[in-house]
């Protein structure tokens, strides 16, 4: 059915073009001709084309840019026809005998432009008399058209200040008045066209009156133009005029639209000094108007006209234009009880923004409008209208945006109340929207209570929620957030010890509750700022009196602390970062000269390391830091020491794979001799760890051609060799040249064993240790002579 109706509407059109084409020919023949009578009766048939009532309005626009083009070339006839003594009295009354009333008031228009242009008679009387005379077309979409026409020939001859057509009286009074009663005229036909046809097809109707609204807001732009209309005129004449008719048309599209275009049209001036009026009218609009937009609107006009000048900021104080906006929106959503979420919402981050423009050093306004919309979303707990979440975060940045500093954010007591209302996802955005503000601004927080409401806010990162379990979250997501809180923890920092540790406590009290997935991602940063204090302290001089007393910050007690966290972190299925933290500490109490505390820790990393890793990788891992750390340590008296390397070479012995043993245990060798420490040298100890090592590669080679029928690789016994090297050339006693060429012996014969397998790298590696001898025997001095008699 659309589509045989659609087809009929272009064959109307068509027959509208093709007749209206017709009569414009004879009517411009009749013109070339100077046949006035002719001209008239052509025109006038050409313009009863604009007659029908089949056509859409946007098909009747067609017809209608058409007759207008041809409009334009008549109006042009009609004044040579003046200049050649043609009176235009008797011409303004001769189109008036046009038989049909449609074409008899286009030509009547047409005439009463060239007429005014003439000045034969005061403008404000012919205006007045055509739009008077407009009147008599009722049919919406035709009157619509006609008085768009109407407005279009007669925009430039308003009798304006300055204009050629102002007269002696007071003609700007005119000039508005015409436009007024135009706009007003129009206004009814367009809202009238919803009453028109059945009921079922509103929707179409609707649209078509979409579609022409831009007819009636032209008079209002017309207004804008008018160079008399200052601010009393606007204020005392056109703004209450307007609004009367918008009140009163008790249309929706009509009420919006209207309200829209004041706003757009007129200056930002003008809208502040009449705020009282304007808002006056948003409660008495009808409950469908979508008046959150329009209002939205305004106040980004006026943020706009506040940011634009610092000298205008006055103004907005005079007329107290917070207070003012802030009652309207309270009207407003009184008046509208039914108004979504998000309305709500998108007003107050409007008035937020504005005020943050205004009044950017009046927090308690800011505070106040984050109050009043608490106040508004009470009772309605976690809101999930995807709107409404946006533009939450969006009131919530606002603040952020301005002051780039979240420390005035945390001034707002009413800041923490509106996050309340996110459901958890959008809780996290708004979350990492605040510590990506303090990372762009290297934002300081320094203190602990800044740290506790910092906290408070961003626990939707920090906290396991029973809403969302761990498995539904997106794993690279959450490796993003809980990396940007790691960030964050780094980021606080006082030069105060008492003050940092304070906070230190702070951030261990909210990290602790956040479940097993992110214990791993929070605990090491507040752990590395916790040692940071530590050797603070030690280059303050507290190491020699690092116990201190019970209620000054010490080492002791940041160790202490730190000793519980990391059982914390062991109780949650992560043994090896919880090792390997307990090496850090014991370094750093070792720096500290904390012989006992240093020796607890690695007490605690043995008994993660015995009883909570058990993948072999992994234990291999954990041996050399272990390794590592412990060659490092200073602090442990003789009996401590021998202690803990008999541990970690006892550990190194029963790891599962033979090269894995065989490389823990040579690697055992440096724990034995530790360079600047003479009471750490033992060259007996250090040659039994290197012969176990050889036992141990020896016993892997068995095993790899027992059960693979070759002796496999010789790379161990190089890497061994080079151990041999390295403490041979450190005056270790006990490492003899002899020692060193019967190992090279024995790796030269595995290599041209039947049973040895080729390996590329264990060649190279090879003859990079050979040339290395060879370096070395060349050197001359003490070295050359140490290596000369090693032959290779």
């Amino acid at each position: 059915m659309m589509l045989d109706g659609t087809e009929d509407e272009e064959k109307f059109l068509a027959a509208g073009i093709a007749g209206l084409q017709q009569n414009s020919f004879y009517m411009h023949r009749a013109l070339d001709s100077n046949n006035l009578r002719d001209a008239l009766k052509y025109s006038a048939q050409m313009l009863s084309e604009l007659r029908t009532s089949k056509l859409s309005p946007h098909k009747y626009y067609e017809l209608y840019m058409r007759a207008f083009d041809q409009l334009r070339k008549l109006e042009m006839f009609f004044e040579e026809e003046t200049r050649r003594g043609c009176s235009i009295i008797d011409l303004y009354e001769l189109v008036q005998h046009a038989g049909n009333i449609l074409p008899r008031l286009y030509l009547l228009c047409t005439v009463g432009s060239v007429y005014i242009k003439s000045k034969e008679a005061p403008a404000k009387d012919v205006l007045k008399d055509l739009v008077e005379m407009c009147r008599g077309i009722q049919n919406p979409v035709r009157g619509l058209f006609l008085r768009s026409y109407l407005s279009q020939v007669s925009k430039d001859k308003l009798p304006d200040i300055g204009s050629e057509y102002e007269g002696d009286a007071d003609t700007v009074s005119d000039a508005v008045e015409f436009v007024l009663q135009n706009f007003t005229e129009m206004n009814k036909l367009w809202v009238r066209m919803q009453h028109q046809g059945p009921s079922r097809e509103k929707e179409k109707r609707e649209k078509e009156r979409s579609e022409l609204r831009d007819l009636v807001g032209k008079n209002l732009h017309v207004l804008s133009q008018i160079e008399g209309v200052d601010l009393d005129m606007y204020k005392d004449v056109v703004l209450p005029r307007v609004l009367e008719q918008v009140v009163n048309c008790k249309d929706e599209l009509a009420q919006f639209y209207l309200m829209d275009c004041i706003i757009q049209v007129f200056p930002d001036e003008y809208h502040l000094q009449t705020l009282d009026v304007l808002l006056g009218a948003y409660p008495q609009l009808q409950p469908s108007v979508d008046i959150k937009t329009v209002l939205s609107q305004l106040m980004e006009r006026l943020s706009n006209y506040a940011a634009s000048s610092a000298e205008v900021l006055p103004e907005f104080l005079q007329v107290e234009a917070f207070s003012k906006l802030s009652n309207a929106i309270g009207k407003v959503i009184e008046a509208q009880p039914d108004m979504a979420t998000a309305g709500v919402v998108t007003l107050y981050s409007s008035l937020l923004t504005f005020t943050l423009h205004v009044h950017p050093d009046r927090l308690d306004y800011a505070d106040q409008v984050l109050g009043a919309c608490v106040k508004n979303l009470s009772g309605k707990g976690k809101i999930e209208d995807k709107k409404a979440t946006k533009q939450i975060v969006a009131l919530l940045s606002a603040p952020l945006e301005k002051y780039n500093d979240i420390m005035t954010a945390l001034k707002l007591s009413n800041y923490p109340r509106v996050m309340e209302f996110l459901d958890i996802p959008t809780n996290k955005v708004m979350a990492t929207v605040i510590i990506q503000s303090i990372m762009k601004n290297a934002t300081r927080i320094s203190t602990s209570d800044k740290v506790e409401a910092l906290f408070e806010l961003i626990k939707g990162l920090i906290k396991d929620s029973d809403a969302t379990p761990n498995d539904e979250l997106d794993e690279d997501d959450f490796k993003e957030e809980q990396n940007s809180v790691a960030r964050l923890i780094q980021m606080l920092y006082n030069e105060d010890p008492e003050e940092m540790f304070k906070i230190i406590e702070t951030v261990r009290k909210h990290i602790l509750t956040g479940g097993p997935k992110r214990l791993p991602f929070t605990v090491p940063p507040l752990m590395f700022s916790s040692l940071k204090l530590v050797r603070q302290l030690q280059g303050q001089g507290q190491e020699e009196n690092p116990f201190g007393d019970d209620s000054a910050t010490s080492p002791k007690k940041i160790f202490q602390l730190l000793n519980q966290t990391i059982e914390t972190l062991s109780g949650v299925l992560a043994p090896e970062l919880a090792l390997q933290l307990c090496l850090q500490c014991a370094e750093a109490a070792n720096d500290c000269e904390l012989e006992p505390v240093a020796y607890e820790f690695f007490t605690q990393a043995y008994i993660l390391y015995e009883e909570e890793i058990s993948d072999s990788r992994a234990q291999v891992t954990a041996i050399h830091l272990i390794i590592g750390t412990l060659q490092r340590m200073h602090v442990f008296g003789v009996e401590n020491r021998d202690t803990l390397t008999h541990k970690a070479t006892g550990y190194s012995a029963k790891l599962l794979k033979k090269p894995d043993q065989c490389r823990a245990v040579y690697a055992c060798s440096h724990l034995f001799w530790v360079d600047d420490h003479d009471n750490m040298k033992d060259g007996e100890r250090v040659l039994l760890c290197l012969k176990r090592a050889l036992r141990i590669a020896n016993a892997a080679q068995q095993m790899a051609n027992a059960a693979r029928g070759n002796t496999g690789s010789v790379m161990l016994f190089i890497e061994i060799l080079n151990k041999y090297l390295y403490f041979f050339e450190k005056g270790n006693p006990q490492v003899t040249v002899a020692a060193i060429q019967g190992l090279i012996e024995l790796i030269m014969n595995e290599m041209q064993s039947d049973t040895a397998t080729s390996d590329p790298s264990a060649d190279a590696f090879l003859a990079t240790t050979m040339r290395y001898i060879q370096f070395q025997k060349q050197k001359g001095g003490t070295v050359g002579e140490k290596y000369e008699p090693i032959k290779v």
